[in-house]
């Protein structure tokens, strides 16, 4: 218990750091407490495959964060600023871009993502998918006046198709929940520039409905589509709730999650960047199939062939599923 406890106040602390630092190597030593908190979390069950998550996980955010301090560096030596907010060396503002596209999962440095998150317990992918995302939007946040849109944008576009096209063929729940991370992010980076309020309230909505998402799995116990079958007998309300959560999160009308993609749609014809809108709205097509199919195996079929694990009827203890029920 008490390794955990240092664990979750080092994430907490190294995002805190991150979030309210003014000067690049603040920021920096945020994003590397942070890098350090999570390992042993995705490490913990000494499994070969977490093992192996937590290596590509270390890897890949040390190699961005070095990225980041690069990126720092050259703008302090060729404008002698310290200052997040005032990063205004082109390249400086490109090798930035890329570092934190490689630190969110962004195309094309999205390889790492559904890999670690496939390899972690539930929980600790929760805290991958947003709190471990929200010191690399701080930092877009900061610094987007000066960014490049074209980069952005394309990036973006392309994040959203990636995370739709590579979610179809998944049957593991994790790295279906990784694919649609993904997509989100390309829905949040194409508007940061523009109008970065919405990039934050479109992760918060995120970052709710995600955490409802994996809550309730995590309540469940499913892992994989042909569990998520069978898991009605065990909680029916909580999976009831799971459809509905699912398809917000797909960003259907009367649910929440349609609200962020409704004002990052009216936000972008505004700056005249209807083509782009309806790319990605388009493209967003695709992870709603997904999505309709988890909600599909959630509540409406069962199973058509017999499983090969256990049925689970219910318990005797009560499952303990009033967060997930809050959160919802």
């Amino acid at each position: 218990p008490q390794a955990n406890l240092i664990f979750i106040a080092s994430l907490l602390l190294g995002t805190t750091i991150t979030i309210s630092s003014n000067h690049w190597i603040t920021a920096w030593m945020g994003l590397e407490i942070n890098t350090l908190a999570i390992l042993p979390l995705i490490s913990k069950s000494h499994h070969p495959r977490a093992i192996e998550a937590a290596t590509k996980y270390f890897l890949t955010q040390a190699a961005a964060s070095t990225l980041v301090l690069f990126s720092s560096m050259t703008n302090a030596w060729c404008t002698g600023q310290w200052d997040i907010t005032q990063l205004t060396h082109p390249t400086s503002c490109l090798i930035l871009t890329s570092a934190v596209a490689m630190k969110l999962g962004l195309v094309p440095f999205h390889f790492w993502f559904p890999e670690v998150l496939q390899g972690s317990p539930l929980t600790t992918g929760l805290l991958l998918s947003t709190i471990m995302k929200l010191p690399p939007i701080t930092l877009l946040y900061m610094t987007s006046p000066s960014l490049n849109p074209t980069l952005l944008t394309t990036l973006a576009i392309f994040s959203t198709a990636l995370g739709g096209w590579m979610g179809l063929n998944q049957t593991q729940v994790r790295k279906i929940l990784a694919f649609s991370s993904i997509s989100h992010l390309g829905w949040m980076a194409i508007i940061i520039i523009y109008n970065p309020k919405l990039t934050l309230l479109n992760f918060y909505l995120y970052t709710m409905m995600t955490a409802a998402v994996f809550l309730t799995l995590n309540t469940i116990k499913v892992l994989k589509l042909s569990t998520l079958m069978t898991t009605w007998t065990k909680t029916p309300s909580l999976n009831a709730m799971l459809l509905l959560t699912l398809l917000s999160l797909a960003g259907l009308p009367p649910l929440t999650g349609f609200l962020p993609k409704w004002l990052i749609i009216q936000e972008l014809t505004k700056q005249d960047m209807a083509p782009a809108a309806m790319l990605i709205s388009l493209l967003s097509l695709l992870s709603l199939f997904f999505y309709l199919r988890l909600a599909y195996c959630t509540a409406i079929t069962l199973p058509p062939h017999t499983t090969n694990h256990m049925k689970q009827w219910r318990t005797n203890k009560p499952t303990n599923i009033t967060i997930a029920m809050l959160i919802t």
